[in-house]
């Protein structure tokens, strides 16, 4: 027993939210501590120089407004590496063109359907904000791609699409612009699970050597993992974007740093649920690693945590 005291919070106008994750910490409360830890992490990462930063998020979160604070960590070059979904493609290039709206977990699915409406959680998303508009605007630089090669990873065909939003006027909102102007690779394993891929798909009914070479993305990560001194990782979510980094940081003897956030259970097993202890014995974590899982939800807790330490830079 340490005999470390327990300190209330004490919240008074004008408390910044470095103070108030402070003041987690101290609190001794729950998922407040862990939420502390999982910042003063982050930033230790970040001034590691030594180390490759790694950002793993799930699509879902950039269909919110969460979207711009992964934008900001981008734009701020705190990451080296990201790795997601297809569906992140899919709204970040969406919302670019059209606009999601706030609706409701009880809204009355049958009848939104039939609205040529989808919903996303409590996110409304009519059919023109989604694949309608996305094949209209993604089919034209598809056909500008295939004139300059036929074959592109995942991590090129997003750079080049981001140096195609240049003329966009929204185009500081995205994602995948600050990715292409700050030089970070994007990867998608799994490329054709989400609209974006089935553009592509598409595309391809009508140029069958206009192709996606998965395995030149797998090339440049271990390029990018073997070189590195260390390496640490913020995982959001879970699936096949969390997966693959920590599948492939254990070919480097595992992460150094490491800070889930997920609202997924560990009893069925899923990796999705697997806390980073789990992934200590698979040695894709370090025995002495820098480690927190933090349970919640990301779009509360991800803001918190990074406007705290954009306080601290």
């Amino acid at each position: 027993m340490n005999k470390v005291p327990v300190k209330d919070i004490q919240l008074k106008k004008g408390t910044s939210t470095n103070e108030l994750i402070k003041q987690l910490f101290n609190s001794g409360g729950f998922t407040a501590k862990k939420v502390a830890v999982g910042t003063d992490i982050i930033e230790d990462m970040i001034k590691d120089n030594n180390c490759l930063k790694i950002l793993s998020f799930p699509a879902c979160i950039c269909a919110t407004g969460t979207r711009g604070v992964i934008k900001e960590l981008i734009k701020k070059k705190y990451f080296d590496v990201i790795i997601t979904t297809a569906g992140t493609l899919d709204h970040d290039l969406a919302r670019l063109w059209k606009n999601y709206y706030h609706g409701s977990f009880l809204a009355d699915d049958t009848k939104l359907h039939k609205q040529g409406v989808n919903r996303l959680g409590n996110i409304f998303i009519p059919n023109e904000s989604y694949g309608i508009i996305l094949e209209k605007k993604m089919q034209p630089i598809l056909s500008k791609l295939y004139k300059i090669k036929k074959k592109w990873s995942t991590k090129e065909i997003v750079w080049e699409f981001g140096k195609h939003l240049e003329k966009e006027k929204n185009c500081k909102d995205s994602i995948i612009y600050w990715a292409y102007k700050k030089n970070i690779p994007i990867f998608i394993p799994g490329i054709t699970d989400g609209a974006f891929g089935s553009q592509i798909w598409m595309y391809y009914q009508g140029h069958r050597d206009f192709t996606i070479d998965i395995l030149k993305d797998e090339q440049d990560l271990s390029d990018i993992i073997f070189n590195a001194k260390k390496t640490g990782a913020l995982i959001i979510g879970g699936g096949i974007s969390k997966h693959h980094v920590i599948w492939w940081s254990q070919f480097c003897n595992g992460l150094d740093y490491a800070v889930y956030i997920t609202t997924a259970s560990e009893y069925d097993g899923s990796l999705s649920g697997a806390k980073t202890r789990e992934a200590i014995s698979w040695g894709k974590i370090k025995e002495k690693a820098h480690n927190v899982t933090i349970d919640g939800d990301a779009t509360v807790i991800l803001p918190l945590m990074i406007n705290a330490l954009f306080e601290r830079f």
